[in-house]
This record gives structure tokens, sequence and C-alpha cells, in this order.
């Protein structure tokens, strides 16, 4: 089918350019081959843990598009490899916390990994409970009210995360005071092994916004550009003062849960490649191509630039320091005075 004139334009409608919305498939590219080397890495023993990103990459990437980096504040969970590197984390720290050494940037080996932390870009780390970040965002953004500023704060979390009564009480404080928080539920169909339907009542994590007084809005998540909108529309809203935003981008993780689940045991593989053929990142580059914004030479040396990053990251972590025996002790307890 002919490509119509609207769907030439339709990030220039945006007011996105050409670069920038070739810059959205590149850290969509970068993040995928990262969260391929990282499985490898574990499958061959090299590291602990790891939990993935891939099929999230067009719902990061455009949320983040909308962001002033640096300025806004993000509270992500640990799904959100392609946000934290769209907004200015390298792929070499990523690495230094999947290998747990001296010099991760988000806690010195502290935190297990996928805790991102960047106190220069305004990443605040999360804790390993499901859905704490919530509130805590909540509570940046009544912070951010009381100084008068035109800051946001985004905080990420799945639909399983939506269960937890942080949820319920950080979207009732937002709602009351007017807070300029967006809250960006991921809904990737699958809290671990429980499918939506078993994780509430309702059709979709959008229609409880009503209750605490904001917009629910429902995006399609693996459409960047689709994701940079709502994004955008709520990021204006809050810095007017006009409060919160539950934002439900409906996408899907085509690999298990985490690499300690077999997700083979509670979905079929028919699902799973029904939603491959979905790929954020194949629905992008065939954007670009149809628009004559990118073709098969110009993939490959975007390929071949994130196989050198990804190559160079591995490398890097691998042969870092670890943290010596008596860091463990370091920033866990205050310093007690003597009496």
């Amino acid at each position: 089918m002919a490509t119509t004139v609207a769907e030439k334009t339709k990030h220039h409608s945006l007011d996105l350019s050409d670069a920038q919305v070739l810059e959205m498939y590149w850290y969509m590219l970068l993040a995928r081959r990262l969260d391929e080397r990282m499985w490898i890495m574990h499958r061959q023993h090299e590291v602990q843990f790891h939990i993935s990103a891939i099929g999230h990459e067009a719902t990061q990437v455009g949320a983040a598009f909308a962001l002033k980096k640096g300025y806004d504040w993000v509270h992500p969970y640990y799904r959100d490899l392609a946000l934290v590197l769209t907004l200015g984390m390298t792929p070499r720290d990523v690495m230094l916390g999947l290998y747990g050494k001296k010099d991760d940037p988000s806690s010195g080996a502290h935190q297990m990994p996928s805790h991102y932390a960047n106190r220069k870009l305004r990443i605040v780390t999360g804790s390993s409970p499901v859905a704490t970040q919530i509130p805590q965002a909540s509570g940046i953004g009544f912070a951010i009210k009381y100084k008068g500023t035109d800051e946001v704060v985004v905080t990420c979390f799945g639909e399983g995360g939506t269960a937890e009564g942080d949820f319920h009480e950080a979207l009732n404080w937002a709602g009351i005071f007017k807070l300029p928080v967006i809250f960006l539920c991921e809904n990737n169909q699958y809290a671990i092994s429980v499918p939506v339907t078993r994780e509430m009542p309702v059709k979709n994590v959008a229609d409880r916004a009503s209750a605490y007084g904001m917009p629910g809005v429902i995006v399609d998540g693996n459409d960047a550009l689709e994701m940079y909108r709502a994004m955008r529309d709520a990021v204006q809203r809050a810095r007017r003062g006009e409060g919160p935003t539950l934002l439900e981008a409906k996408t899907y993780r085509p690999v298990p849960h985490s690499s300690d689940d077999d997700d083979r045991t509670y979905r079929s593989r028919e699902e799973v490649e029904a939603w491959k053929k979905k790929d954020p990142i194949l629905l992008m580059r065939k954007y670009l191509t149809q628009i004559g914004l990118l073709d098969d030479a110009q993939v490959q040396e975007y390929e071949a630039r994130a196989k050198q990053m990804v190559d160079d990251a591995n490398e890097f972590a691998r042969n870092a320091l670890n943290p010596p025996p008596e860091a463990t002790m370091e920033n866990v307890w205050g310093k007690i005075s003597e009496q």
C-alpha cells in the first residue's frame, strides 16, 4: 500500500526533526543490542541476574524525548534500560552495574542490576520492592510544587505494580495537590507469570485515573511517535500547573520476566510470536524506510555502531575493578558518634 502524505510527515506534525526521529531509532536499537548482550552474559554465567527491557523500547524512548534531560526528574523501574540510555546514561554505566563493579554509577555495586541512578541526570534509584518508587515520585512532585518551579517528575512501573497500595496512595496524593507527576504504566500484559486479567478487575489501568482526579491516557506503547505525543501533552499539562496524568502504554515483553523466569509455563509460543510481529524497532525502521530517512546501508551502519559500543562496554565492565570487601558497609550506616 502506498504511503500517504500524512504518514510521511507524522514526526514533523509533532515538531520532531528528521535528526530527532533518527536519534529515536538509534536509542531503541542500542538498548535492544545491549539488552541482548546482557542476556548472553547471564547465560554464559558471567553475571548473576538480568531483567530485560526488550519490547519496551518505543515506550521509553518516546517518553524520554518529551523531557528536559537533566532538568526533569525520572524515577524509573527495573525495566527502563532504553529510558535511562536516552536520558544520558551510557552502555558502560549499565554494564558496570550488571557486573557489580566498584565504579557502578548507580550504587557502587550496592544495588542489584537495573536499579538505575544518576544524580546529574536526575535519575532516582528505586528499591527492589515493587511500586515503592511511585509514592516517592509524588513526594518529589510535592517538593517541585513547593519550590514553584516548572520541573516535572516521571515515574514508571508495570501494570502489576498497580495492584500495590503504593500506586493508589501516590495517585491519591498527586490528585489532591495537583502535583506535576506523570505516572507511566508500561503495560506488558504480565506481572511475572500472572496475566493482566488476573491483576485487576478493570480493562485498562488508565480507567482508574478518574478516581484520583486526573486524565487517564492509553497509548500504543510500540509506537515511539505516539508515545512521544502522549508524554509531551502530559508534560505540558504538568508544567502549566494542571496536575498529574496517568499514561498507560500498551506493549509486550517477548522474553521471560527475568533471567530466573521460564515464561513457557504460563503463555503460549503462538502468543509470543504474534507480538513479535509488532516489534517496536521493526515498526520504527519501517516508518523511517517508507519516508526515505533510512535505507539498508544506513541500517547496517547503525548496527555496526551499536555492536562496537556494546563490545566496548562489555569488555570495559568485565575488566573493571571489583569493590573491596570493606565497601560492603559503606553508605549503609550513619556515623555513630562516640559518647
